[in-house]
């Protein structure tokens, strides 16, 4: 089901891309501004329910890892979430390293000639900003997580499914008009040539980082382990290929378990990582989607800073929490966090989202392949405390 979504939803993607930009080839300038009337009016929504999508879906994730709590369980959480950190570092470092060679600030040269304003924007300010609904999503699970409060669970649970159901009914359906908007007036305004080349080189910078990735989980992980790294990553593949395909962590749990105990891991070590991981580790995602953000950055004319893009990763990795439930769900949660702490407009960070996610099923196939390197650690912790 959710592959068969992620797959409409790319198809959609796709379409809304193509009549964009015939559209900003043809179309006179009012429409446009029709366009970006509702382009804006969107992102103005998107920043309402960003920390909306955190209480809900964060709060109650928090509260069920708390009830859960062990000493493997535990190890797994900060295993999986050092490594999301770190491969989000790895993939600033690496952005930073290559892509001001190969990617120039030509969407602020050339959007500057050309204009077309929307006719109006509604403006909708969110109930509190992203680390404020971070904190209250802490604070309520935790508490839910040490003291029992069935009716407090049970609000939350409600909340959670009035939120699903807002981005099942109106974000998901929405963004590919939205994309259309965007890449309507990239047209129009003769920026969507400067656009593509650069594409396809952060997109191609970001399947090597994501790649990179692996390979030092693995080496950190067979020395851990005392494992051939270059045998384990092989008898990952098929999972590798597997979240590629269906773009799911949590559609691939099966053939990620069966090569996680093919790589030796013990089965109630491979039982209890799998299932944890295919929700809080997405070092793979938070790879790309540093990546494309540090890319798109340059290519709006900014500069790349360590201290935006450390608050930028740690907040994200947070977040992560909550994206395997919803299609797409990093790229969108990180839109608010990329204006504030980037500054990254919203515009830019709409073709973005649209490059992202034509390539979804790479960061999940990191992800879930990266699980493999956490399972043999934990593994091997287990056994040493057995």
């Amino acid at each position: 089901m959710l592959d068969a979504l992620k797959k409409s939803a790319l198809a959609r993607l796709l379409a809304a891309m193509v009549v964009g930009a015939l559209v900003g080839a043809c179309a006179p300038a009012c429409v446009i501004r029709a366009l970006n009337s509702f382009g804006g009016t969107f992102a103005q929504f998107v920043k309402f329910i960003v920390p909306l999508i955190i209480v809900g879906l964060v709060t109650p994730a928090i509260a069920e890892v708390g009830r859960r709590a062990g000493r493997l369980l535990l190890a797994t959480i900060a295993l999986a979430y050092a490594s999301t950190i770190l491969a989000g570092a790895f993939g600033f470092c690496l952005a930073d390293a290559v892509l001001p060679r190969i990617v120039s600030g030509s969407l602020a040269a050339s959007g500057a000639a050309k204009a077309f304003p929307a006719f109006f924007t509604l403006n909708i300010p969110p109930v509190m900003d992203v680390v404020a609904a971070i904190a209250v999503a802490f604070v309520f699970g935790l508490a839910m997580a040490t003291v029992e409060c069935p009716a407090l669970a049970r609000a939350f649970g409600e909340i959670k499914h009035v939120i699903s159901l807002a981005i099942a009914k109106a974000v998901v359906p929405l963004l590919p008009f939205y994309i259309l908007t965007v890449v309507a007036d990239l047209t129009a305004r003769g920026s969507l040539a400067q656009v593509c080349g650069p594409s396809v080189k952060i997109i191609m910078t970001a399947v090597a980082a994501t790649w990179l990735v692996l390979v030092v989980q693995y080496a950190i992980a067979g020395i851990v382990a005392r494992r051939n790294p270059l045998k384990a990553l092989w008898t990952m593949l098929p999972a590798y290929f597997t979240g590629l395909g269906c773009c799911s962590s949590a559609a691939t749990i099966p053939v990620t378990l069966r090569q996680v105990k093919a790589n030796g891991v013990g089965d109630e070590t491979a039982n209890l990582v799998v299932p944890l991981c295919a929700n809080i580790h997405l070092a793979g995602s938070l790879t790309k989607i540093t990546v494309f953000s540090a890319g798109f950055l340059l290519l709006s004319g900014g500069a790349l800073r360590a201290g935006p893009f450390a608050e930028y990763i740690l907040l994200l990795s947070v977040l992560a929490v909550a994206a395997p439930g919803v299609p797409g769900g990093m790229v969108l949660a990180a839109a608010p966090i990329a204006e504030s702490a980037l500054g990254l407009a919203p515009e830019h960070y709409a073709i973005l989202m649209a490059a992202y996610l034509s390539i979804d099923g790479v960061g999940t196939a990191c992800n879930l392949t990266g699980d493999g390197a956490i399972a043999l650690v934990v593994d091997k912790f287990s056994r040493c405390n057995a």
